[in-house]
């Protein structure tokens, strides 16, 4: 694998830092690679609505939709990333942004992968921002400012860790006062990275010279576990408990992660057991610090309790969730809900308060095809995003309920569920998405594009 990284957003080029390797430039996004939005001389373009767009016809991004655009390669495509914390502050709205990532690639061969912390920075809004207040710029500004303004320039600074296998999914919790990634790899273990040298090579463009030049190939995992025996993608952090993992398998086992004084992590041998196929995710409580829900090709989700014994710690049960494998889901930190996504495209909102009936409160079938990412907002408890292997990216309110009114004018809009906000295409081959917990409406995607960093104007 190159170690290349590329922006690819209609008003932006590339940029590189001392001992990094050059940047190169893929300029203007090409208009079918855009978010697909009108059809040239049709109008409005609906997925799953009405004829697909006839040959001729060209699907066109509708720039207005959007407060924040960019996109970015990374060389290899990437199956997973997490946001990580910053000390920038809370409730950033205002551009330009900066935000960290970290993400793990899926290479041609076993010894090309690496394990990323990237700083994307600089990353200004588009002229519908500008025509809301939310940029650094006036609004006086003229709507014809040159695009390829030097100073407009998105920023991307990389530091890579060298991996030995495809990194399945990518998990980022601070510890103490470090953030540690757990990584699943192909080859069956999970391994536990600190991240600090990382980070303050990313941060500096002296340090990222040196740690390319003296430590980059030095990086080990700090702990790591062969006890599962196969590969898996489930994992998550405890939010309640600090350094306390979950991590499941494709042979159907759970194992509990605790920290130990000596830095190490004891991982319980007996796993949790009650799924007969792969444990697809798994979801930690947000508020009781024993709870856990996990989803599985079994097509079930299943709620856990780790003050049980593990053969005996599974406490409630969907077994038929969906009419196929459950790959995802999400808990509310807010609300008692479970967001789930399966291979059937649907996406399911289950009330825990109710969830012994095997019952979803709302079930929505905008996609059509296996759902591959859900995540509840960060402080909206009514709001999720999902992403599909129809290559949509779909945003979501609960809280909105049909008008009437607006479906005598537009007949269209009665097959079209009211809490649909909006429709997000252009990427290929979605796998993941975050919204960026301290900038409220950001979305993150990995695919096999790239990633994208987008705000919509309905969040």
């Amino acid at each position: 694998m190159e170690d290349v990284s590329t922006w690819a957003e209609g008003s932006s080029d590339s940029s590189s830092s001392d001992g990094e390797e050059d940047m190169e430039t893929e300029g203007k996004i090409p208009e079918e690679k855009k978010e697909k939005g009108k059809v040239q001389g049709r109008g409005v373009y609906v997925p799953g609505q009405g004829p697909s767009p006839a040959p001729g016809e060209e699907l066109v991004m509708d720039e207005g939709a959007y407060r924040l655009y960019h996109r970015a390669g990374t060389g290899a495509p990437c199956l997973s990333f997490d946001i990580l914390q910053d000390s920038l502050g809370e409730n950033r709205t205002s551009y330009p942004l900066s935000l960290l990532l970290c993400a793990g690639t899926q290479a041609e061969t076993a010894n090309a992968n690496r394990l990323m912390v990237m700083k994307m920075h600089n990353l200004h809004g588009t002229k519908q921002a500008r025509k809301e207040g939310l940029g650094s710029e006036s609004s006086s500004d003229s709507e014809d400012d040159d695009d390829d303004d030097e100073e407009k320039k998105p920023q991307l600074e990389l530091a890579m860790i060298p991996h030995y296998g495809g990194i399945n999914r990518v998990r980022v919790t601070e510890f103490g006062e470090s953030q540690i990634a757990a990584v699943w790899s192909e080859k069956g273990q999970v391994e536990l990275y600190n991240l600090q040298r990382a980070l303050v090579a990313v941060s500096d463009s002296q340090a990222l010279a040196a740690f390319l030049r003296e430590e980059q190939a030095k990086i080990k995992p700090i702990f790591s576990f062969a006890g599962h025996m196969t590969e898996g993608f489930a994992m998550d952090w405890s939010p309640k408990k600090p350094g306390t993992l979950l991590t499941g398998d494709c042979n159907k086992n759970i194992h509990l992660w605790t920290p130990k004084e000596d830095g190490s992590w004891f991982v319980d041998q007996r796993p949790f057991t009650a799924h007969t196929s792969s444990v697809e995710d798994l979801q930690w409580s947000p508020n009781e610090a024993t709870v856990f829900a996990s989803c599985s090709a079994d097509a079930s989700i299943r709620i856990w309790d780790i003050r049980a014994a593990p053969g005996q710690a599974c406490m409630l049960t969907t077994s038929q969730a969906h009419d196929a494998d459950v790959n995802v889901i999400s808990w509310n930190r807010n609300e008692p809900f479970i967001v789930s996504g399966g291979d059937d495209g649907a996406l399911k909102i289950w009330d825990l308060r109710q969830f012994q009936k095997g019952s979803p409160v709302a079930t929505f079938k905008q996609h059509t095809a296996p759902i591959t990412s859900v995540e509840w907002h960060p402080t909206d408890s009514g709001v999720f995003a999902a992403s599909g292997a129809d290559d949509q990216v779909t945003q979501w309110d609960l809280a909105v309920e049909r008008d009437d009114a607006d479906e005598d004018e537009d007949p269209t809009l009665a097959s079209i569920p009211p809490q649909l906000l909006f429709v997000h295409q252009g990427e290929n081959d979605i796998k993941e998405l975050h919204w960026h917990p301290q900038c409220p409406g950001t979305l993150v995607t990995t695919a096999l594009s790239g990633f994208t960093i987008f705000r919509t104007i309905s969040v």
